[in-house]
């Protein structure tokens, strides 16, 4: 460790570390627009501009070593003016259409201009148009008149995601962002420079215009589109900016997704299928208990279920790889014992998905796999075993492949097929209760109730209990 002294305070920095990460890590602000941390130094945006004595003018905080006994000044005279020099820069061709921009409220060209730029603009000199809302994508519309060229989308497509589809074209005031061909901008982890640009350049099509971000909060969740787990945030409506005239749905919705650092799994990134997560989970669901499809009570499926398990002789389930740590404990205390158990892979990969990367996509696209195997093995169902009952745990099963045997349907999700089950008992989904899951390295994520669920609806660990 390096002790150096920042605003008259000694830190302690880690060897070859910037000033700008020693001041950041030790809760000391210093503005900044293209430093990122899982990115490669740019140092052309210069609001981080610092003074290091010894130095006969300004330095980068991104891009400046720390030495042994250094001593900067984030708060100088000199040190304001530049900031505001440069924030005086930066808005010269910026449009300044707060109003209607989405990303008003989290945008960082926005909080420095009101912390640090000047009160009134000196520039009496129309602005330098570009292109608007210029489709990078069916997912990302991009601004180029919002875009401060940090480069911070630029670096991502090459260091993070390898696609090196984005770059910066033309020069000078000209410069914009933009594809490096004719093509879409398809790369599979695209949507995270949504988060990353500082800026509302580049905006999510699907989410544009849905609400403004100081209307909703973030909720603690994990990924289930695949077994890496990645952490995430469900953005849902804040309860006191509940909407009435606009319809109980508005309360309930899931309006994006964003990624959740954790260094341990996902580090700060997810892809695009994760982006995707509160649409996957928002598919038509099964609301009511049904008999043979017809509506019924809870009480009444539950013992109809119950009568059907009571005259099994041969009885087995087929677990989901989507159920928690904590539904599996309570299924192995409550219902193991009295049946066969079988397990399976609720989904497979698509058509046209990515199936396996180097970065964060797996070829399993449950969340969940790791603990199934674990507790009860990887034994697969086969109907010539001769079961006469089978409870079906998830979704996505063909009921023809369980042969003759009487149905017990524990899902989240409406079965598309015209088959009934003898008895269907919809249960909860990751949004509607807490719990963990174990990714593919036995790393245990935990996820966060986001809404509750319908009044019909049960939780499985309940109905275990039930059965």
């Amino acid at each position: 460790m390096i002790e150096i002294t920042i605003d008259n305070k000694t830190v302690e920095a880690n060897e070859g570390e910037t000033v700008l990460q020693a001041a950041l890590r030790n809760g000391i602000e210093i503005p900044h627009f293209c430093y990122h941390p899982c990115l490669s130094i740019a140092g052309n945006c210069r609001v981080c501009l610092v003074k290091v004595d010894g130095r006969p003018k300004l330095m980068p905080a991104c891009n400046q070593t720390v030495a042994p006994n250094m001593v900067v000044e984030t708060e100088a005279p000199e040190v304001q003016s530049a900031r505001a020099a440069v924030m005086q820069f930066i808005m010269l061709n910026h449009p300044g259409d707060c109003g209607i921009c989405d990303k008003a409220g989290e945008c960082r060209v926005q909080e420095y201009q009101f912390k640090y730029g000047m009160a009134e603009p000196i520039s009496i000199e129309p602005k330098h148009h570009k292109k608007k809302f210029n489709y990078l994508s069916e997912r990302i519309v991009l601004d180029n008149e919002r875009c401060i060229l940090c480069s911070r989308c630029v670096r991502f497509t090459r260091e993070v995601s390898k696609s090196a589809q984005l770059g910066i074209v033309e020069r000078g005031s000209h410069s914009y962002v933009a594809r490096l061909d004719a093509q879409p901008f398809d790369d599979p982890y695209s949507d995270n420079v949504l988060g990353i640009c500082p800026t509302g350049a580049l905006l999510s099509r699907e989410f544009m215009y849905k609400s403004r971000v100081w209307y909703l909060e973030p909720v603690r969740s994990v990924c289930t589109r695949c077994a890496r787990g990645c952490s995430v945030n469900v953005w849902r409506r804040k309860k006191h900016w509940y909407v009435r005239s606009l319809g109980e749905e508005k309360n309930i919705t899931a309006y994006r997704i964003s990624p959740l650092e954790n260094p341990e799994i996902n580090g700060r990134w997810i892809c695009n299928t994760g982006f995707d997560l509160h649409k996957f989970m928002a598919r038509p669901r099964a609301m009511a208990p049904m008999m043979a499809g017809n509506t019924v009570t809870v009480d009444e499926a539950s013992a109809e279920a119950n009568r059907l398990l009571a005259g099994a002789t041969n009885p087995a389930i087929i677990l989901s790889a989507h159920a928690s740590n904590e539904e599996l404990q309570a299924f192995k205390e409550k219902l193991s014992p009295r049946v066969q158990v079988y397990t399976r892979e609720d989904y497979c990969p698509a058509e046209g998905e990515v199936v396996e990367d180097d970065l964060l996509i797996r070829a399993d696209k449950n969340p969940n796999s790791y603990s199934v195997h674990a507790m009860f093995g990887q034994k697969a169902f086969s109907a010539a075993a001769g079961h006469d009952v089978v409870i079906v745990w998830g979704d996505q099963v063909d009921y023809t492949s369980l042969g003759n045997a009487k149905i017990i349907h524990l899902t989240s999700y409406a079965p598309e097929q015209e088959t009934r089950a003898d008895v269907l008992l919809p249960i909860s989904t990751t949004f509607e209760r807490s719990g963990t899951f174990c990714n593919f390295e036995g790393k245990t994520n935990r996820f966060e109730q986001v809404f509750d669920k319908p009044k019909l609806v049960q939780h499985a660990s309940d109905l275990f209990g039930r059965l």
